[in-house]
């Protein structure tokens, strides 16, 4: 999902919510309260939007002078193009190295952060006119390290190990329109197709991988007030179809100053530093905030970064979703994944200024950020079946290309990774 500097308008039909961030974090948003009707209709599209947040937690858990003693920064290319779409010069900076000029192979040093959610209330109601949820007294904990025979089967019903055995984390074969771009990781396949007529007979050269990935098979147990999350535990909450239960919201912004505040300190001290990514994992849980409100539910997930005056350590937290709560693959399994991280590779810092577009994906207004997921949210490639025997979901997601305008320089010519863009971004938004 992603993050931009200003607040952003929600879409048409959803509350808006333009505060301007402390941090700059922008979301991925799927509007539950429009997505109520379309569950009656089972398969309906997911109407989504973006609203922004404000975190209150520190954002200077690790400073630039850390970064040495942490190994580093991460490796980054920098581009200053001049866009086709608006005429003007656009600079930013993408995780790995220049596909244009000097192509190599980068490994990110990943870390995989289970969080174990206990929520102190459970929905017992809801105004679906207002959207406000009332609640009663109960505990709910979700733990994405052990089994969970309800919403999965053996032997795939770990959520933790069956999310690092995605290929988010492991290598597949993958071929666009026609075009094998190798057998890798979904979002070095997406990178190699974004520059695939730059990269030409270098392409074998270029990679951007998550390496290596480690798993905390402890996970990371967080006891959440009573007043920051909630639980929604009836299948039938919403009407039919059923979802899996349980599902949890959690604040997003209690929980990204918890991250802030103490998990990425501590991580810092096992060694995560500015040359890694952590990747905060919550199972079967969306954010919102406040939880009672679903006019501001649902966030799937967000990249962002600690680090203040100069941005260094970035992180991902994501949901991965089996509960069926939002209906369709575009928010199944590991496509928030792919969202993520694959903004993540391409906006690690949320810097990445662009020509305005908008009205498509997510986006039911104009922004101006290289947030490569958005344009296209809920938005599929043909699935992955992996060596574990489980099928995954994976988001397509917009080209560079797509962006600045111009002949597309990604793969088969087009501007996104399954050929739903064919031109770019179009006119600038106003």
């Amino acid at each position: 999902m992603m993050l931009g500097m200003a607040a952003v308008a929600a879409a048409p039909g959803s509350v808006a919510n333009d505060r301007v961030t402390a941090k700059g974090v922008n979301v991925t948003y799927a509007d539950l309260m429009q997505h109520r009707p379309a569950r009656a209709n089972a398969g309906a599209a997911v109407r989504s939007a973006k609203i922004s947040v404000t975190s209150t937690g520190s954002a200077s858990v690790v400073n630039a002078s850390a970064a040495a003693s942490l190994g580093g920064l991460m490796p980054l290319w920098t581009f200053d193009v001049r866009a086709r779409r608006d005429g003007q010069h656009h600079q930013g900076a993408m995780v790995g190295t220049n596909p244009f000029n000097d192509p190599g192979t980068s490994r990110i040093p990943t870390r995989i952060v289970p969080l174990i959610l206990r929520t102190h209330a459970i929905a017992s109601a809801i105004d679906f006119n207002t959207g406000i949820v009332t609640t009663v007294p109960g505990v709910v904990t979700i733990d994405p390290t052990h089994t969970d025979n309800t919403c999965l089967q053996a032997p795939n019903n770990v959520p933790s190990r069956l999310f690092a055995q995605s290929p988010i984390f492991r290598s597949a074969s993958f071929t666009f329109g026609g075009t094998y771009v190798g057998t890798t990781q979904y979002i070095d396949a997406f990178q190699r197709a974004n520059f695939y007529n730059v990269l030409g007979s270098n392409l074998n050269d270029y990679h951007v991988l998550l390496n290596p990935v480690r798993t905390e098979e402890d996970g990371v147990f967080i006891d959440v007030p009573a007043n920051e999350g909630l639980a929604f535990t009836d299948p039938l909450f919403f009407g039919p179809p059923a979802f899996c239960p349980p599902v949890q919201i959690i604040d997003i912004n209690w929980l990204d100053s918890y991250i802030n505040g103490t998990l990425l300190p501590r991580l810092a001290e096992e060694g995560v530093g500015p040359s890694s990514l952590p990747i905060i994992l919550i199972y079967n849980t969306v954010m919102g905030a406040p939880v009672n409100d679903l006019n501001s539910c649902c966030i799937l997930g967000y990249h962002s970064f600690a680090g203040q005056p100069v941005p260094t350590q970035t992180y991902s937290v994501i949901d991965f979703d089996l509960s069926q709560f939002f209906i369709g693959p575009g928010f199944s399994d590991s496509a928030i994944a792919a969202h993520e991280v694959g903004e993540w590779a391409n906006d690690p810092y949320a810097v990445n200024e662009v020509p305005p577009w908008g009205h498509t994906g997510q986006v039911g207004s104009c922004q101006e950020n290289l947030e490569v997921g958005d344009p296209l949210t809920g938005t599929t490639v043909a699935p992955v079946l992996m060596p574990n025997g489980f099928t995954y979901n994976l988001q397509e997601m917009a080209f560079f290309s797509w962006f600045f305008g111009g002949p597309s320089i990604g793969v088969n010519g087009w501007y996104s990774n399954n050929g739903t863009f064919t031109t770019d971004a179009g006119p600038v938004c106003p």
